[in-house]
Protein backbone atom coordinates (compact mmCIF):
# COMPACT_ATOMS: atom_id res chain seq x y z
CA UNK A 1 0.00 0.00 0.00
CA UNK A 2 1.17 3.09 -0.67
CA UNK A 3 2.35 6.43 1.51
CA UNK A 4 -0.73 7.86 3.18
CA UNK A 5 0.04 12.07 3.69
CA UNK A 6 -2.38 13.64 5.99
CA UNK A 7 -3.79 17.50 5.11
CA UNK A 8 -5.30 19.54 7.17
CA UNK A 9 -8.13 22.39 5.00
CA UNK A 10 -10.46 24.75 5.87
CA UNK A 11 -13.93 24.63 4.21
CA UNK A 12 -14.16 27.46 1.85
CA UNK A 13 -16.67 28.90 -0.02
CA UNK A 14 -16.59 29.38 -3.93
CA UNK A 15 -19.59 31.01 -5.14
CA UNK A 16 -22.63 29.22 -3.99
CA UNK A 17 -20.80 26.27 -3.43
CA UNK A 18 -18.41 25.33 -0.33
CA UNK A 19 -15.42 23.32 -0.67
CA UNK A 20 -11.77 23.01 0.36
CA UNK A 21 -8.49 22.71 -2.05
CA UNK A 22 -6.17 20.19 -2.44
CA UNK A 23 -4.03 20.65 -5.38
CA UNK A 24 -1.13 19.20 -4.25
CA UNK A 25 -2.93 15.84 -3.32
CA UNK A 26 -4.91 16.12 -6.84
CA UNK A 27 -0.83 15.92 -8.39
CA UNK A 28 -0.17 13.47 -6.52
CA UNK A 29 -2.64 11.53 -8.07
CA UNK A 30 -1.96 12.12 -11.38
CA UNK A 31 -5.15 13.87 -11.69
CA UNK A 32 -5.27 17.60 -13.96
CA UNK A 33 -8.04 19.75 -14.93
CA UNK A 34 -11.31 18.04 -16.96
CA UNK A 35 -10.30 14.31 -15.11
CA UNK A 36 -13.10 12.40 -13.50
CA UNK A 37 -13.41 11.73 -9.85
CA UNK A 38 -15.14 9.38 -7.98
CA UNK A 39 -16.54 10.75 -4.71
CA UNK A 40 -18.22 8.46 -2.15
CA UNK A 41 -19.61 9.72 1.19
CA UNK A 42 -19.57 7.07 4.37
CA UNK A 43 -21.65 8.44 6.83
CA UNK A 44 -20.31 5.75 9.32
CA UNK A 45 -16.40 6.77 9.78
CA UNK A 46 -17.34 10.05 8.43
CA UNK A 47 -15.27 10.05 5.64
CA UNK A 48 -15.15 11.29 2.21
CA UNK A 49 -13.35 9.18 -0.44
CA UNK A 50 -12.00 10.56 -3.60
CA UNK A 51 -11.03 8.04 -6.28
CA UNK A 52 -10.07 8.59 -9.73
CA UNK A 53 -12.38 6.90 -12.09
CA UNK A 54 -11.58 4.34 -14.69
CA UNK A 55 -12.25 5.70 -17.77
CA UNK A 56 -13.79 2.31 -20.24
CA UNK A 57 -12.96 2.79 -23.66
CA UNK A 58 -16.27 0.64 -25.53
CA UNK A 59 -15.98 -0.92 -28.79
CA UNK A 60 -16.22 0.61 -32.35
CA UNK A 61 -19.92 -0.20 -34.20
CA UNK A 62 -22.30 -0.21 -31.16
CA UNK A 63 -25.43 1.52 -31.87
CA UNK A 64 -26.80 4.12 -30.02
CA UNK A 65 -29.73 2.42 -28.45
CA UNK A 66 -27.15 -0.72 -27.59
CA UNK A 67 -27.57 0.31 -23.55
CA UNK A 68 -31.24 1.12 -23.63
CA UNK A 69 -31.36 -2.14 -25.04
CA UNK A 70 -28.97 -4.02 -22.68
CA UNK A 71 -30.76 -2.39 -19.72
CA UNK A 72 -34.10 -3.87 -20.77
CA UNK A 73 -32.63 -7.40 -21.09
CA UNK A 74 -31.26 -6.97 -17.63
CA UNK A 75 -34.45 -5.84 -16.25
CA UNK A 76 -36.28 -8.14 -17.66
CA UNK A 77 -33.92 -11.56 -16.75
CA UNK A 78 -32.65 -10.22 -13.60
CA UNK A 79 -33.55 -13.10 -11.62
CA UNK A 80 -32.58 -15.02 -13.84
CA UNK A 81 -29.07 -13.33 -14.06
CA UNK A 82 -29.13 -13.50 -10.34
CA UNK A 83 -29.47 -17.06 -10.31
CA UNK A 84 -26.34 -17.71 -12.61
CA UNK A 85 -23.49 -15.81 -10.86
CA UNK A 86 -23.66 -18.26 -8.48
CA UNK A 87 -23.72 -21.01 -10.49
Amino acid sequence: MGKVIGMERKITKFGNSLGITMTEAIKQLGLGLGDTVQVEVDHTSGQIIIQKSNKITLPSGLSDDFFETLSQVMDSYDETLKGLKDR
